[in-house]
């Protein structure tokens, strides 16, 4: 059973029951010089190395909903989850969480996620790349954030955030050999929810943000 594997909580909640549709969410500010090239749109499954707080000045609307999806109790892990959960905070964005307790059930957690009907779902855990890869091209209308590794095939609605030293792309590809779990500091990773939310609300998605 689901909630056998899975916890459901929710967090920084305006009350909100997501049950009623709504306009698409826009971006609060503007995107700073030096994050993407302003004459051209990237291409698909591009990477963009955006200027270091070109991003800082953007903002999603107040109760924006997230999921956030996480597998893994890895410091890695622990540290992007906690950099999710004190964005939302700072945004007042209406977050809540699924915790995959068994990667064998991955998929079934992520159409849990989009049954709830968010503007986006946050990824953090590499168990979870590979579910992911076989979901998100079958729905393409679900905006996907992947924070501290990437897709190898991503879709258009899947957006990537990664460094040197966080670069698993599943598919038995493994963690490339300078991963390296001490690079996921919290200002990294800080940096990397914020990077990929303003990509994803420009829509410059799926591509891959290096930072």
């Amino acid at each position: 059973m689901l909630a056998a594997t899975a916890a459901l909580v929710t967090a920084c909640s305006s009350g909100d029951d997501w049950s009623q549709p709504r306009p698409a969410p826009s971006a609060i500010g503007t995107l700073g010089p030096g994050f993407v090239d302003p004459s051209t749109k990237p291409a698909p499954e591009a990477t963009i190395t955006p200027r270091p707080g070109s991003w800082d000045d953007v903002h999603p609307p107040k109760d924006y909903r997230v999921v956030l999806l996480t597998a893994g109790d890895d410091a890695p892990t622990k540290a992007l989850v906690t950099a999710v959960e004190e964005w939302a905070d700072d945004e007042h964005v209406d977050l809540r969480t699924i915790v995959v307790g068994n990667a064998h059930d991955a998929v079934s957690h992520i159409a849990k996620a989009m049954e709830m009907g968010p503007d986006l779902i946050v990824s953090a855990g590499n168990d979870l790349i590979d579910p992911l890869a076989l979901v998100t091209p079958s729905h393409l209308d679900e905006k996907f954030l992947v924070v501290g590794a990437e897709l190898a095939e991503p879709t258009h609605n899947v957006t990537a955030v990664d460094w040197d030293g966080a670069s698993f792309r599943g598919e038995g590809l493994g963690a490339s050999s300078t991963y390296d779990p001490a690079s996921f500091t919290g200002e990294r990773c800080a940096a990397a929810v914020r990077a990929g939310v303003a990509a994803v609300l420009n829509d410059l998605t799926g591509i891959v943000v290096w930072l």
